[in-house]
C-alpha cells in the first residue's frame, strides 16, 4: 500500500482528482448562488401575484367576499403549502390558516422570510404583506419546504458526481500506473541488459507519437550514440597500443644503439632526429585524440559564429596548392550559392585540411582533385573534397570513421588512421554529417552541414 502511493502516477491522479473536486465545488456553489437567487425572485413573484389577486378580490367584493375566499382557498391546499391572514385594523383574525397577525413583521410589501407557527407546526416561510382599505391587512406566504426536494436531488447529484469523480480517478490512477510501470519495467530490462553486456538493446518503440514513444526514441538515440562511444573506446586501446608500439620500439632501438655502439656524433645526431621524429609521431596521436575528445564533449559549440563556409576552404585550398603542384596533381576549387553556416571557422578549417591532405596522400600523379562548396536541393550547405585515387572499397567504407581504423589501401601509408575521424566529428559538432561515396574512380568526401538561419 505505501508503495502505491509512493507512486507518481497514483500521486498525479489523486492530484488531479483534487483539482476535479475543486472544480466541481466551486461550480457547485456558482450554480447553488444562482438557484437561490432565481427561486427567491420566483417566490416573491408568485407571492406578489397571490397579493395582486386578493387585494382585486377585496376590491371587488369587500372584506366578506375575500373572507369567504381566502378560507375556499385554504380549504382546497395542501395543508400549510400557501400561508394566508386577513385582519382588520387591529390586526384582530378574520380568515386565513394564521391563529394571529406575526409579531415583529413590518407592515410594507416585500417577501420576508420568518419562522410561523402554522397549525402547531414551526414553518419557515416567505411572506408578503399587503395594507387594504379601511386599515385591513393581508398576509400572503408560502412555505419554503415546498423547494426542499430540489435541493435534496441537487445534493443527490452533487454526491453522486464527487463519487463518480472519485471512482474514475482512482481506477484511472491505477490503470496509468500500470501502463507507467510497464514503461519503467521496459527500460529497466534494457539498462539491465546493457550493464550485462548487451549493447544491441534498444526500447520498444509503437510509433504513436505520444510523449512516452518520443521519450523512448530520445532514449535509443542515447543508446545509440553511447553505443557507438563504447565501441570507439573499446577499440582505441588496442589501437593505440599498437599505434604507439612502433614508434616507441623504433625510439628504444635508436637509443640502444646509441648507448651501445657509441657511434659518431654525425651518426649519432641522425639518430636523434630519427628519435624526434618518432616522438613527434606520438604527440600527434595524442594531439588528436585530445581533438576528439574536445569535439566529443561539443565544448567548442558555444563559440559559434556565422561562417562563410567558402571563404574558409578557399583559405586552405590556397595552403595546399603547393603541395599539389609539387605532386602533378590537378587541384580545383568552385563554389554556388549562399554557403553561410553557424559554427567554428578554426575546426572547419582542419576538417577540409583532413580531407584534401588525404586526397593528396593517395592521389597519384597527374591526379585530379576537386573542392567544391554549395548548396544543396535540401537547403543544407555541402563542403565535397573528390578525388580519382584508390578510394575506399565498400567493405571498409561503413568503417573509415573508425578511430585508428586503416584499410587496404593505406596500409603502407603515414598516418595514424584518425583523420576522417575528425572530420566526421566536427560535422557532427555543426549538427552534420559525413558522406563517404564511389568517385568512380576515387573517394568524394562531404560534410553536410546545416544553413545558418537567414541564409539564403
Amino acid at each position: 500500500m505505501n508503495r502505491l502511493f509512493r507512486s507518481s502516477a497514483v500521486t498525479w491522479a489523486i492530484g488531479y482528482v483534487l483539482l476535479g473536486l475543486a472544480a466541481l465545488v466551486a461550480f457547485a456553489f456558482t450554480l447553488l448562488y444562482s438557484w437561490n437567487v432565481t427561486v427567491a425572485d420566483s417566490r416573491a413573484e408568485i407571492l406578489r401575484d397571490d397579493a395582486q389577486r386578493l387585494t382585486e378580490v377585496f376590491r371587488r367584493q369587500g372584506v366578506d367576499g375575500l373572507t369567504a375566499f381566502i378560507n375556499t382557498r385554504i380549504g382546497m391546499q395542501i395543508a400549510a403549502e400557501r400561508i394566508l391572514l386577513l385582519t382588520d385594523a387591529g390586526h384582530r383574525r378574520l380568515a386565513g390558516n394564521l391563529g394571529a397577525w406575526p409579531e415583529g413583521i413590518p407592515e410594507r410589501p416585500g417577501p420576508d422570510p420568518v419562522l410561523l407557527n402554522v397549525n402547531g407546526r414551526p414553518t419557515r416561510a416567505v411572506l408578503v404583506t399587503e395594507t387594504l382599505g379601511d386599515g385591513y391587512h393581508l398576509l400572503v406566504g408560502r412555505d419554503m419546504a415546498a423547494w426542499k426536494p430540489l435541493e435534496r436531488r441537487f445534493a443527490y447529484g452533487l454526491s453522486a458526481a464527487v463519487v463518480f469523480l472519485l471512482g474514475f480517478g482512482v481506477a484511472g490512477g491505477v490503470l496509468i500506473r500500470r501502463e507507467l510501470l510497464a514503461k519503467v519495467d521496459n527500460i529497466r530490462q534494457t539498462v539491465s541488459a546493457i550493464m550485462q553486456g548487451n549493447l544491441r538493446s534498444r526500447l520498444p518503440v509503437r510509433n504513436s507519437g505520444d510523449e512516452l514513444d518520443t521519450l523512448s526514441r530520445t532514449i535509443n538515440g542515447m543508446l545509440d550514440h553511447i553505443e557507438h562511444l563504447i565501441r570507439g573506446i573499446s577499440g582505441v586501446s588496442n589501437s593505440i597500443a599498437h599505434d604507439l608500439r612502433t614508434p616507441l620500439a623504433e625510439l628504444r632501438s635508436r637509443l640502444e644503439g646509441l648507448s651501445l655502439t657509441r657511434p659518431s656524433a654525425t651518426e649519432t645526431f641522425a639518430e636523434i632526429e630519427g628519435a624526434v621524429a618518432d616522438v613527434d609521431r606520438v604527440i600527434r596521436i595524442f594531439n588528436a585524440l585530445l581533438r576528439l575528445a574536445e569535439l566529443d564533449t561539443g565544448a567548442r559549440r558555444s563559440g559559434f559564429v556565422r561562417v562563410d563556409a567558402a571563404s574558409v576552404t578557399a583559405e586552405v585550398v590556397e595552403f595546399y596548392e603547393p603541395a599539389a603542384e609539387l605532386k602533378g596533381a590537378s587541384f580545383s576549387f568552385h563554389k554556388s550559392g549562399d554557403v553561410t553556416i553557424s559554427g567554428d571557422p578554426v575546426l572547419l578549417a582542419q576538417a577540409v585540411s583532413n580531407l584534401i591532405d588525404n586526397s593528396l596522400k593517395y592521389v597519384g600523379e597527374a591526379g585530379a582533385i576537386d573542392v567544391h562548396v554549395g548548396r544543396r536541393a535540401d537547403g543544407a550547405v555541402e563542403i565535397a573534397v573528390a578525388d580519382d585515387g584508390p578510394g575506399i572499397s565498400d567493405t571498409d567504407r561503413p568503417n573509415a570513421v573508425e578511430r585508428f581504423f586503416r584499410g587496404d589501401a593505406s596500409r603502407g601509408s603515414p598516418g595514424v588512421g584518425l583523420g576522417l575521424s575528425i572530420v566526421d566529428a566536427v560535422a557532427r559538432l555543426h549538427g552534420g554529417v559525413l558522406q563517404l561515396t564511389d568517385n568512380q574512380p576515387g573517394l568524394r568526401a562531404q560534410m553536410v552541414l546545416p544553413a545558418a538561419p537567414g541564409a539564403t
